[in-house]
């Protein structure tokens, strides 16, 4: 049984307590991951801090210059990469290499931080006085990632905190933890130093851990919400940064003047790719007055195309839910669907995929007639389920959404420029798509939702994430002539 252990000061480091990797496709297990708790935490604490010493003092072009070996290895292992994330967690592997490709793009960013990281300067503020800033690293600083990105998200974070100076620990999802090991290589291979990035697989004692260790600055955290607010409040209550994001309920709009065909494409994509199982998930799809019988019509059609299968087979767009956990509650929950009176058009429950029984596989589910009382619209179902809500009006869909305690993400579709402002204006949400169903903004832009989608105010990568990871310093500066007599005043100093 192969063993994923540790990864910590430049070298995998083992454990004692262990849980099983499933092959979400067979059911069976493949692997087990050693489970960390304080103890490894803090050796990964140490070894981050001696490592942050000398790599905090490295130059601007030697963190850039691992950045870009690093990009380069992503581009040349992004196959093998792929497989691995979509034998662990069950997503396609074209899909996996997405996932891949959009973290990297992360990483591509953080190799421009020479410009981003330029500070201010203004000359003779008062007579012989100059000022200028600068940022500066935090220190240790941590990740906590969930199971359905578990490359894309991590590289939200870590190239960002690194190549600005900060080393960095990472647990990843126990669910499936190698793709976070294999990382750890390729940048071992680049010239990162050890110590700089770290990995310690775990649960809760690993998480709790690092949410109360006093050598770690920040935290960083992608989850469901409850687990975002508990992360927020514990790790805040011990003098740590922390960005929370967390769960969401994404609605797709579709006006009568929209091109049905290309909108239920994008709809059906964004719904159950991935098997649902992403935070930006097209989960509500809001059909507006005459557009929602045609609509409904062709989202069934559509759904009975999503050819499911394992995700290394070609040809798949679906792959398996990630446990057996995962897919009994959410086939439980097309079920409570029905009895609540919504109407099932497509049902995904009891699939079964030849040579491949026993694994997690349910296919995609089409629920119509759903009300906002129903828990398939109240509910984060994670899973390739998309419930459509009948109303009459643009305004009505925006009130709709801004009522909903989420704000992750949201589509419209139209052909009107004037809907669209209005839409895009009013609506609550932190990332909106214009006939475009999973707006997840590029790395150069931040990533982030309002409401509970974002529990506090820091967002991922761009801007926000330099921001969060370093730390500003305002330098106010005299060089007096030897000869220059002055006095000091006792009054507060003023730029005179």
């Amino acid at each position: 049984m192969k063993t994923i252990q540790h990864w910590i000061d430049g070298s995998a480091v083992p454990g004692t307590d262990t849980a099983p990797v499933f092959d979400p496709a067979t059911g069976r297990q493949q692997a087990q991951v050693v489970l960390g708790g304080s103890a490894d935490v803090d050796t990964a604490v140490v070894a981050a801090s001696r490592a942050f010493e000398t790599w905090s003092e490295s130059s601007l072009a030697q963190r850039t210059q691992v950045m870009f070996a690093f990009r380069q290895l992503l581009v040349e292992h992004e196959e093998e990469l792929g497989r691995i994330i979509s034998a662990e967690h069950g997503k396609t592997v074209d899909d996996a290499r997405g996932e891949i490709t959009r973290g990297r793009e992360v990483v591509e960013y953080a190799c421009g931080l020479g410009d981003v990281l330029k500070g201010s300067f203004s000359d003779q503020v008062s007579r012989g006085v100059d000022v200028h800033d600068f940022r500066q690293p935090l220190g240790v600083v941590a990740g906590i990632t969930p199971f359905n990105f578990p490359a894309m998200v991590p590289l939200w974070m870590h190239p960002i905190a690194i190549a600005t100076g900060n080393t960095f620990i990472l647990k990843p999802s126990e669910r499936d933890p190698s793709a976070a090991n294999f990382v750890a290589e390729l940048y071992q291979k680049a010239g990162l130093p050890d110590g700089v990035f770290n990995v310690v697989h775990g649960g809760k004692p690993a998480v709790d851990a690092i949410l109360t260790h006093p050598g770690i600055e920040a935290v960083s955290f992608v989850g469901s919400t409850p687990i975002a607010k508990y992360v927020h409040e514990q790790a805040t209550s011990h003098g740590k940064r922390v960005q929370a994001l967390g769960g969401a309920k994404n609605h797709a709009v579709v006006l009568p003047d929209a091109d049905l065909e290309f909108a239920a494409n994008h709809i059906t994509a964004g719904a159950y790719g991935s098997a649902g199982e992403r935070c930006m998930a097209v989960s509500v799809a809001v059909a507006v007055g005459d557009a929602a019988d045609s609509l409904v019509e062709v989202l069934e059609r559509k759904a009975r195309e999503v050819k499911v299968g394992p995700g290394d087979v070609p040809g798949t767009e679906m792959g398996p839910l990630v446990t057996k956990a995962a897919q009994e509650r959410v086939e439980n929950a097309v079920g409570i669907a029905a009895a609540q009176g919504a109407t099932v058009l497509v049902d995904g429950r009891g699939l079964k995929i030849d040579g491949h029984e026993e694994g997690f596989f349910t296919g995609p589910s089409l629920i119509d007639r759903v009300t906002v009382q129903m828990d398939a619209y109240k509910e984060e179902l994670f899973g390739p389920v998309l419930a459509v809500v009948r109303v009459d009006t643009l305004d009505e869909a925006i009130d709709l959404i801004n009522a909903n305690p989420y704000g992750n993400g949201t589509a419209l579709f139209t052909a009107s420029g004037e809907a669209a402002r209005r839409f895009q204006r009013r609506v609550k949400v932190g990332m909106i798509g214009i006939n475009v169903p999973v707006p997840v903004p590029m790395s150069y832009y931040s990533f982030g939702g309002w409401k509970d989608s974002l529990i506090g105010d820091s967002p991922v990568h761009g801007p926000d994430g330099i921001r969060f990871y370093t730390r500003p310093k305002v330098v106010t500066t005299r060089w007096p002539q030897p000869a220059q007599q002055s006095t000091a005043g006792f009054n507060f100093p003023t730029s005179s």
